[in-house]
């Protein structure tokens, strides 16, 4: 069929921005009308543009989504838990999109209890996902939160877990989660701004009353402040948690004492980073006081919190990142990062046992899993690697023996995970910084300068993405792509000054990084310019966008998954969901020297006329972390400016948000069209 639709040019509105006698002229700022039937007008050509120049590819689309879906488990369940006598599991019906939610009184051989099948609530929605199921303390009610855009407002509800009646009581605008007192009557639960999506309220509902009754209870007026609630292990505390990029501050009272007041842990000091677990009588705190960069472990008195009177449990080190600890009744368990690599570190209380789980390579990611019962001496974790797939462990903690609860099946008669190869390469940053990567491949990929490589990152928040077995990634490395994860300066893969030398106005060492570790890939033979792609998504996103505007010659093709690309105006704009808690991550542009900075790489603002590499860009209209008109704004400059014909598309997933289509098989049709999209340019049609 003859092509008919030309790619879409949007209309040029100008509008001046000035701030700091800077003047910015922007020509699309009106696409951020989300109901003006113009800006859906234009996001839906743009959607036709694209179906209709990848037509071609739509066979091989399905042909891939077919072989992503056959690998997986249908009718799969994930490993029981016991929580105060039941034990609850989470599994998956052959043919079907959504999970099932069950549980199971004291032995797995108990009848059925059915909590919830997603399957029939998602029913007539185009998006569903379910979040923060909460069990009462006399197992008799569940509270849950459901949102049916993709917006992240959830509105809160409660389950009668005896006669299966859906309360009336219906919270609008959650972040869906909750917890109970131990009155099993007295929900504490957290609402957000309207406009900016900040959760900055909690409230406290009794059952039976109206939403309008509720009592707020804390209320976060700092708009660089988030606050959430919670229960500790221990069960005895309610806790309010503040956070900021930067700081933290805990409110909390007896479980048991819904109706008093919460107190104050400790008050928050800018930069004083701080998280509390309780034990018998005591808090313990993983924190950076003291420029503990690294963090360490402290403790103090259930009754004397403040921050004088913490006593050190674990120094800091240097080169050791203390990420999260587990308390059971006679051990600790510390997860720790060395040199990029997790580690599981287990004590004993009474100092009789200290050791390490001993783990063989170095592309691998090990992690305390689903450990909710604190009277117990096994461990459960997760382990797997970039090419061995993810297993359950338990773990006696005493007797050192363990039992592999379940391991991933691979629906493959083909697959066999000694086909695959990995290991950890280091580029050299352009200031001398060694930068790792994970690197993946089928063993019978050759290394030259024909193989296709995709290369992914993200690189901020100090958020790490540890080296993981995928059976979707299979689909690449079995037709010769070679597959990258850049550990490059934003995360915290070498530690939190790997994370703080890749923020606020050291930003940039973010994108550098993932340039050398292009032009490193290509030097050692593993790829050429003519084969190397890049992909990431989000903050990622803008990682994509600044590389192609700095380096657009070393890629063939770029996939920006719901990029945030707009930079500056975004971090300008405080109605917009997160952009005062991101301070401390960006930089507050209101500030001349942020402002300058970070307008220098800003990617809408430094598209220029050059040669760009062939696109693929994707988003979401109810996207709330990154708004939809970012892409779209992006990709009609770009189209203007843009001096070859590569492909440039636009692809807005219509009724999603920032995580894309919610069922677990609707999302590998995205997965799906990506790969179509890099295999399409390389020539791969089967």
């Amino acid at each position: 069929m003859k092509n008919t639709l030309k790619a879409p040019v949007a209309r040029i509105i100008p509008k001046e921005l000035e701030i700091h006698n800077d003047l910015r002229t922007d020509n699309y700022f009106w696409l951020n009308q989300r109901e003006d039937q113009n800006v859906l007008d234009y996001l839906e050509e743009e959607n036709a543009y694209y179906e209709q120049e990848t037509a071609h590819t739509k066979d091989f689309e399905v042909q891939l989504f077919e072989e992503m879906k056959s690998r997986i488990k249908e009718d799969d369940a994930s490993v029981p838990y016991k929580y105060n006598g039941y034990w609850y599991i989470v599994r998956y019906e052959k043919g079907k999109d959504y999970p099932i939610y069950t549980r199971r009184k004291e032995t797995l051989e108990a009848d059925e209890e059915l909590l919830f099948d997603c399957n029939k609530m998602a029913e007539g929605h185009a998006y569903f996902r379910l979040v923060g199921l909460s069990i009462s303390p006399d197992n008799s009610m569940i509270s849950f939160g459901m949102d049916l855009t993709g917006r992240r407002q959830y509105t809160l509800q409660i389950k009668s877990l005896i006669t299966n009646e859906v309360f009336s009581d219906a919270i609008q605008n959650t972040t869906g989660s909750s917890t109970w007192a131990n009155d099993n009557s007295t929900l504490f639960y957290a609402k957000k701004d309207e406009q900016t999506l900040r959760s900055n309220e909690i409230f406290k509902h009794k059952i039976g009353d109206s939403e309008d009754q509720d009592a707020v209870v804390f209320t976060e007026n700092d708009d660089t402040f988030g606050a959430a609630v919670y229960k500790t292990k221990s069960r005895k505390y309610i806790v309010i948690a503040c956070y900021s990029t930067l700081t933290n501050e805990f409110h909390l009272i007896n479980a048991d004492s819904p109706d008093d007041n919460f107190k104050i842990f400790q008050r928050r000091i800018r930069g004083l980073e701080y998280s509390i677990s309780h034990f018998e009588d005591q808090f313990y705190m993983l924190t950076n006081k003291d420029d503990a960069t690294n963090f360490k472990l402290m403790k103090t008195s259930e009754t004397k919190t403040e921050i004088d009177n913490w006593v050190e449990v674990i120094a800091h080190r240097k080169e050791v990142l203390l990420e999260d600890i587990e308390i059971f009744k006679e051990y600790l368990v510390i997860s720790e990062r060395t040199n990029g690599l997790n580690q599981i570190r287990i004590t004993r209380w009474d100092k009789t046992l200290d050791y390490y789980l001993p783990f063989d390579n170095e592309t691998y990611t090990a992690n305390a899993g689903t450990n909710v019962d604190f009277d117990t001496e096994i461990l459960r974790y997760s382990y797997n690697a970039l090419t061995t797939p993810a297993s359950v462990i338990d773990f006696n903690m005493r007797t050192k023996e363990k039992e592999v609860k379940k391991e991933q099946e691979v629906l493959d008669p083909k697959f066999d995970k000694n086909n695959y190869v990995s290991e950890r390469l280091w580029a050299t940053a352009e200031d001398g910084t060694k930068i790792p990567m994970s690197v993946v491949r089928h063993k019978n990929t050759k290394l030259d300068g024909n193989t296709p490589l995709l290369q992914y990152a993200y690189g901020s928040y100090g958020s790490t993405i540890d080296p993981y077995f995928s059976t979707i990634r299979l689909s690449l490395l079995d037709r010769g792509f070679i597959y990258v994860i850049a550990h490059i300066r934003g995360s915290e893969y070498l530690g939190r000054e790997w994370y703080e030398s890749g923020k606020l106005l050291k930003k940039k060492n973010t994108f550098t990084d993932f340039i050398d570790c292009s032009k490193h890939l290509i030097e050692k033979g593993y790829t050429s310019k003519a084969h190397l792609y890049a992909m990431g998504g989000s903050a990622g996103g803008l990682l994509m966008g600044v590389i192609l505007n700095q380096a657009p010659h070393l890629y063939n093709g770029i996939i920006s998954q719901v990029p945030f690309v707009d930079v500056v105006s975004t971090m300008l704009d405080d109605t917009i969901p997160l952009t005062t808690g991101e301070y401390d991550e960006w930089g507050n542009p209101n500030d001349k020297d942020y402002y300058y900075y970070i307008k220098s790489y800003s990617p809408y603002d430094n598209v220029v006329s050059q040669d760009y590499p062939h696109l693929l860009i994707t988003t979401g209209l109810n996207d709330s972390q990154v708004q939809y008109w970012e892409p779209a704004k992006w990709v009609a400059k770009l189209r203007t400016l843009k001096t070859n014909t590569n492909k440039l598309y636009l692809n807005t997933n219509m009724d999603a948000g920032h995580g894309g289509a919610s069922g677990r098989f609707e999302s590998l049709k995205e997965d799906a069209q990506e790969f179509a999209f890099l295999m399409d340019l390389e020539g791969i049609t089967v």
